[in-house]
């Protein structure tokens, strides 16, 4: 089929969300702290599709906050090269970050400047594989211009850019996109899919919520509390790097196997909520946005692999506690990464990657 015809038949999509729609969607017009619990690859690019050309860029991805100068303050001399070839042959990846905490903040910035949460969200070239790298916030890298600190203070010393120049020089990848999730924004899009199940390991609390050991149906508050667990988990920040990752999963799971792709009034709430609730470079257009959907069009969710990257153990750097990476296996990690090839290898990497839930 081609592109034109596939134009076509999402713009006919858009139409029959018209008639289930009364009115644009209203701005959420507060932002707060934002959580990277969830890719805007893995879920808004790839649904934003299913909306049609039309409904896509006016009401789904013009409901987009763009964030000025992310990469307009790089030495393109300094960054890794960009990936030659055809769009829809070479790899595309995101930069998503965010914070855990609830102060009222303007879109893609946080209240003491430093970013908690951090993945890399890598689209292989044929579009058929990804796969989302969690970054310990506190790991102890080499921050251009600052020196030894930990990665989550390269956006209190320069903000989005010299974050991203941090992880370009920490991975040796070239980052196309950074992306930002806004706190409200979770609670209304787990709300949205109708809440999302999660494996439980051993039955926790945190604030007024207690997780059973096993299967537990979350609304998007019960989720909130879930991914933001810290105290009281053997892993620590760890374990939860791995509550966002299978978060994430259920919420991209659960998409297909509750039909909202196909009920269109429930794909337009989601999508709504979603996108009030997304905040990207300004690089990244409306008509960019609509091809990298068209060719995810058939990303399924057992091809998508949730990695961390690869740690020796913690420490204290003075009075800090801080997060080793290993420099061996990290590093083989970043080269699987550079030649687009980790999808291939990532048997090397079974104690980093997030495994399946037991039945």
């Amino acid at each position: 089929m081609s592109r034109h015809r596939a134009v076509e038949d999402l713009d006919e999509w858009g139409a029959s969300i018209d008639e289930h729609v009364d009115e644009p969607p209203r701005r959420a017009g507060r932002r707060r702290r934002i959580l990277a619990v969830v890719g805007l690859g893995l879920v808004a690019v790839l649904l934003l599709v299913a909306g049609g050309a039309w409904w896509m860029t006016h009401r789904y991805a013009g409901n987009l906050d763009r964030l000025d100068g992310v990469f307009a303050g790089l030495d393109e001399a300094q960054r890794p090269p960009a990936p030659s070839g055809p769009a829809t042959t070479t790899p595309l990846t995101f930069l998503v970050v965010g914070s855990d905490t609830t102060e009222d903040v303007p879109a893609g910035e946080t209240p003491d400047g430093r970013s908690d949460v951090m993945m890399v969200v890598r689209f292989e070239g044929d579009r058929q594989r990804a796969q989302v790298i969690s970054l310990p916030r506190d790991s102890w890298v080499s921050i251009p211009g600052v020196g030894m600190a930990k990665l989550n203070a390269a956006y209190a010393y320069g903000g989005p850019t010299l974050l991203v120049q941090t992880v370009e020089q920490l991975t040796g990848t070239r980052i196309d996109h950074y992306a930002a999730v806004d706190f409200a924004g979770f609670v209304e899009m787990t709300d949205a899919l109708g809440g999302v199940e999660v494996h439980v390991a051993q039955t926790t609390s945190n604030g007024p919520y207690t997780y059973q050991a096993g299967v537990n149906h979350l609304d998007g508050r019960e989720a909130l509390y879930y991914v933001r667990q810290r105290y009281g988990l053997p892993g620590g920040d760890f374990d939860r790097v791995k509550r966002q990752q299978q978060y994430l999963r259920s919420v991209y799971s659960g998409l297909a196997q509750k039909n909202v792709l196909s009920d269109v009034g429930a794909l337009d709430e989601f999508l709504v909520a979603l996108t009030d609730t997304v905040a990207v470079d300004e690089g990244l257009s409306n008509s960019e946005l609509l091809s990298v959907a068209y060719d995810l069009r058939s990303l399924r969710p057992d091809a998508v692999t949730f990695l961390t990257a690869p740690v020796t153990g913690t420490g204290r750097e003075g009075s800090q506690s801080v997060v080793y990476l290993d420099p061996v296996r990290a590093e083989q990690m970043w080269t699987h990464l550079r030649s687009d090839t980790l999808g291939d290898h990532t048997a090397e990497f079974a104690v980093d990657t997030l495994q399946a839930v037991p039945n």
